[in-house]
């Protein structure tokens, strides 16, 4: 980018109506039949894991990430990720992508796919997933299904259904409710 920061910060609650924003222009409504969409509406993106893109305060791009499953393995979905359109071909996605993978990395996760392009994608680091080895609850090209490693080898003998990670949003809510009613664990 030429003359203008970007900055790549950790989404907030207060960011939440102007991604939505952000994505109604960028996705319209065709988004909520998307594949992607369905298991991301079953479970909440995880904050700690999702960042914002700003020039100044103008927020000009997001990506989140889901916690999920392949078969029994943890993973995490990654998206959506969404530039406003004067902003794109800057390399702003690269750098949200890049620094979801490395907080991602950071807090233990060693697998993250995506549903998306291998000339956009694979410039961070992901890869087709062999036809057949991973399936997805819903029509989804299986060229476009795609891996980053964070750990080598993590995608060794991985295989079966993405779903949403029930177990982990189970531990999380027994979690928060044990919290806030000041019960100790």
């Amino acid at each position: 980018m030429t003359d203008l920061t970007l900055n790549i910060l950790l989404e907030t609650p207060e960011d939440a109506a102007a991604i939505e924003r952000l994505y109604e222009r960028t996705f319209g409504p065709g988004r909520f039949a998307r594949t992607s969409y369905r298991i991301r509406e079953e479970m909440a993106h995880r904050p700690e894991l999702s960042f914002t893109a700003r020039i100044g305060t103008l927020l000009v791009g997001s990506v989140r990430q889901t916690k999920i499953r392949i078969g029994e393995t943890p993973a995490l979905l990654l998206g959506p990720l969404t530039i406003e359109p004067p902003f794109r071909h800057h390399g702003i996605g690269k750098a949200l992508i890049e620094r979801a993978l490395a907080e991602a990395r950071r807090h233990g996760h060693r697998l993250v796919v995506l549903v998306g392009d291998v000339p956009y994608y694979g410039r961070c680091g992901f890869a087709r997933i062999p036809k057949g080895q991973v399936t997805m609850p819903g029509p989804v090209d299986p060229a476009r299904l795609l891996v980053a490693e964070l750990a080598d080898g993590a995608f060794a003998g991985v295989s079966g259904a993405i779903r949403p990670d029930w177990d982990q949003e189970s531990e999380v809510r027994s979690q928060e409710s044990e919290e806030g009613t000041g019960h100790l664990p």
